[in-house]
């Protein structure tokens, strides 16, 4: 299969190179032989078809050895000696380019009975193309170079993306790592606690983690469907419930027409996780976390609310959890996302998230 998409390959690229030689080839001949024409010259457009065959498919044929010139000496570097070795290859190309239009000037003159001889002709085709040629070989040579460039360019391209996939790959990673050893060891401490005092709760805690580890270990892909983050996240917090019993309260007001929207994988857990630890974890009275999403001109909107006394003055809420969302954010959609965190009037923190609404392929930009 290799070996034939390669070799198709090569004969697509000799159908275009032959392509763009052959329209020059046209295209002059079609040219000079319209300005003969308007100008009174007696011609034929055979005559101006050879010569503009010469001219061009010859340097069809030479084209390949320049390319090969531009690869050997792109691989040095540039200077003083590049240049004179482009200029010195330039010259040996339009003499030899000369030499060609010379023969078919000496074909011709043989076919019409004109009795030039070939250093006759040698000189009348030097005086005429020469100083040409050497344009036409430096042309060959930007063209090789633009080309090369743009290549170039789309490798440093493709290697960025590949570059950043693996950025935030590593990004998903670091926060499973930081997921299950903290979170895995609070849970089995919890349900060592609660075998003893409520074993039915302490199966169900087991079953609910089980869930959630082969969550982390399946999934690989960088965004999901919002639908199975919020699944995560609701298996999470059953387990977080267990644990605070009736001191937390959790509401979601997630509507359907947001569900199929894709999110970064684990989005909402550490911003959960945080409203915990620093809302609800540290207080005796009940407190309540709300997740809340919305469609809002192509953009959606995530808010994670809790019932904690929210910011303090001065603070900038730069934990390791907030600093490794912000950063995948980041990752994925450059500047076109959000996150804020605004304290409630009276009291709690809203997380505010806001990132491009899509469907379907999951969104990377750069920008």
């Amino acid at each position: 299969m290799n070996e034939q998409r390669h070799s198709s390959g090569r004969i697509t690229r000799v159908a275009v190179h032959l392509g763009i030689w052959t329209f020059l080839v046209l295209f002059f001949a079609t040219k000079f032989y319209y300005v003969w024409t308007r100008g009174g010259i007696q011609t034929t457009w055979t005559k101006h078809l050879w010569w503009q065959g010469m001219e061009w498919y010859s340097w069809a044929l030479f084209s390949p050895v320049i390319f090969w010139i531009c690869r050997q000496l792109d691989r040095q570097r540039k200077g003083f000696n590049y240049v004179w070795k482009q200029a010195t290859s330039g010259l040996t190309f339009a003499f030899l380019h000369v030499i060609v239009l010379t023969c078919g000037a000496r074909i011709e003159a043989a076919f019409l009975g004109t009795g030039k001889t070939w250093l006759e002709l040698l000189g009348i085709v030097m005086t005429n193309h020469f100083h040409s040629d050497v344009f036409t070989y430096a042309a060959i040579v930007s063209c090789w170079h633009a080309v090369n460039y743009f290549r170039k360019f789309r490798q440093r391209d493709a290697e960025a993306a590949r570059l950043q996939a693996d950025l935030a790959e590593a990004r998903l990673q670091a926060l499973r790592h930081q997921l299950q050893p903290h979170f895995l060891f609070n849970t089995l401490h919890s349900i060592s606690t609660l075998n003893h005092e409520d074993p039915k709760a302490a199966n169900r805690m087991l079953a609910r983690l089980s869930e959630l580890l082969r969550f982390t270990l399946e999934t690989h892909a960088q965004q999901i469907p919002l639908q199975q983050e919020i699944d995560f996240l609701r298996r999470y917090l059953e387990i977080e419930q267990i644990r605070f019993g009736d001191r937390l309260l959790v509401r979601f007001d997630i509507p359907d027409d947001v569900l199929e929207a894709r999110v970064p994988t684990l989005l909402l857990q550490p911003l959960v996780e945080n409203a915990l630890r620093h809302g609800i974890a540290p207080y005796s009275a009940k407190g309540e976390i709300s997740i809340r999403v919305r469609r809002d001109n192509g953009m959606l909107h995530l808010q994670i609310s809790d019932s904690g006394p929210g910011l303090k003055s001065g603070s900038s809420g730069s934990g390791v959890g907030l600093s490794n969302t912000r950063a995948r954010l980041a990752q994925i959609y450059g500047s076109h996302h959000r996150l804020d965190l605004v304290n409630g009037a009276d009291k709690g923190l809203t997380v505010d998230v806001h990132i491009p609404f899509s469907v379907g392929e999951p969104v990377f930009r750069t920008e």
